[in-house]
């Protein structure tokens, strides 16, 4: 999750994006302005403080941002800027399932634009659009863009970012002819004898939101005339968690998981087979970690099929074994977890190897 966050935030950044905090506990007569009190009411977590007044627990932050900005935000030139958080968020929802894929509590990124017309946002759109492709690309994912409804959301654009999965709660129709997806079967009747349905996970949305939040509170800047206007808004949202348990659906085989390299919780599993070799392992991994890898040293009193099939599991990029080999002739066997190739390496030459993988 860490490091998912970290390529987020990398990519966040480097598009100009500012991080900050909201809070997860929010005022209802925010989303009363809006109307989305109703809108969302049923997913809504409500409840009282000891003064009475009512609030939430936030299942999104449109609200919120728009009132942060509103009260700190007055004019064109200030404009234009992205706002991001990485947080975790609440939602009742009716029917959670699939572990991370959906639940009550879950971890997403939501960035937020602000510009002075509709061309400003075009573009911070199409920069927001950019960092996306970047993001999950990194994160080792196969996904594809589909224009998308903007529910409840509002506004007049927006689009998802899927992978295809048997699990997905979604379902595109892909075309063989024509090469695309479609969300509804009846939008492509030229081609419907070879359509094919497709399940999908969401893991992204990117909003082209307008004016719907900023007019219904308020929140005005003076141009270059100085007349007052409403602020231009696009949302981005990323499922962190979400990402997680789509790359662990999409990234796995029948012993377990197949972690992307930049993922992954360690870059390799050292599995060693006799104690006398534990000061050698801790020395090879303490050299491994110094060339910026991190290893997990499995050095349980264990059958050694159990520590392999636990490293099988775990799903760490290479899996090492040091036992006879390396006593007889100090060689490691080396193996890539997602392809199954298996080497036998000196230490010099496994160090070698290692780093020119993690260099790619």
């Amino acid at each position: 999750m860490n490091k998912i966050s970290d390529i987020i935030r990398k990519h966040m950044d480097s598009s100009g994006a500012q991080e900050l905090l909201m809070s997860a506990t929010q005022p209802i007569d925010i989303w009363q302005k809006t109307g989305r009190d109703k809108v969302l009411d049923e997913v809504m977590f409500k409840f009282k403080d000891r003064k009475n007044r009512q609030l939430c627990l936030g299942p999104t932050h449109e609200e919120e941002i728009t009132e942060i900005v509103r009260r700190s935000v007055f004019s064109y030139k200030q404009l234009p800027f992205t706002l991001y958080q990485i947080q975790t968020k609440f939602r009742d929802e009716p029917r959670p399932r699939f572990g991370l894929m959906r639940s009550c509590e879950f971890v997403m990124k939501d960035a937020y634009s602000f510009d002075k017309d509709e061309e400003g946002l075009d573009k911070n759109y199409e920069i927001m659009d950019f960092a996306y492709h970047d993001i999950f690309k990194e994160c080792g994912l196969d996904f594809l863009r589909q224009e998308a409804d903007s529910g409840a959301m509002g506004g007049k654009v927006s689009h998802e970012f899927m992978v295809p999965s048997e699990i997905g709660e979604d379902t595109l129709y892909y075309c063989d002819k024509c090469g695309k997806h479609f969300k509804e079967e009846g939008k492509c009747p030229e081609c419907k004898k070879n359509l094919v349905d497709r399940r999908m996970i969401e893991i992204g949305h990117i909003f082209k939101l307008g004016t719907k939040y900023s007019l219904a509170q308020e929140a005005l800047f003076l141009d270059e005339n100085g007349q007052r206007k409403p602020f231009i808004m696009g949302c981005y949202g990323i499922g962190v968690s979400r990402m997680f348990a789509a790359i662990a659906e999409v990234s796995s085989d029948e012993q377990g998981l197949i972690w992307p390299k930049r993922v992954s919780p360690f870059d390799v599993s050292l599995v060693v087979l006799d104690s006398n070799l534990l000061k050698e392992a801790v020395g090879l991994a303490d050299v491994l970690e110094e060339r910026g890898l991190s290893v997990l040293i499995d050095d349980r009193n264990e059958a050694a099929g159990v520590k392999f099939n636990d490293a099988y599991l775990i799903g760490n990029p290479y899996i090492l074994i040091m036992g006879k080999k390396y006593l007889s002739g100090k060689k490691i066997d080396l193996e890539e977890r997602k392809t199954r190739k298996k080497e036998n390496l000196s230490k010099e030459e496994l160090i070698n190897f290692l780093a020119d993988e993690y260099d790619k």
